[in-house]
């Protein structure tokens, strides 16, 4: 069950970098979008077969997507909806994935 917002985000993420790419032309959301989509997509096949680490590149690739959005977000002052989407996708994504790694290391 893990596995699904990693699938989920790694479908998602290039789709949003292509349209990044084709509405301004940003050739870093595009590089930025497909690729944290394969890093996702990877961490979820992790997951799903049970090997080590899923979680925790799942958790990196959550913290950098959160990250990258936070400038954005501070830049536009909250009102372009794409940075505070990302944002409030990568903090929850984070949150999700944080607790997945604590409960598999710690049983917690």
């Amino acid at each position: 069950m893990a596995e699904h917002p990693s699938f989920t985000l790694a479908a998602l993420l290039p789709v949003g970098g292509t349209i990044g790419f084709l509405r301004t032309r940003s050739t870093p959301s595009l590089i930025a979008g497909v690729g944290l989509g394969i890093s996702y997509a990877y961490s979820g096949y992790l997951i799903k077969e049970n090997k080590d680490y899923g979680t925790e590149l799942a958790l990196g690739n959550s913290i950098l997507l959160l990250g990258s959005a936070i400038p954005r977000i501070i830049k536009t002052k909250a009102r372009a909806a794409m940075p505070l989407a990302l944002g409030v996708t990568g903090l929850l994504a984070s949150f999700y994935y944080q607790k997945k790694v604590r409960e598999f290391r710690f049983g917690v």
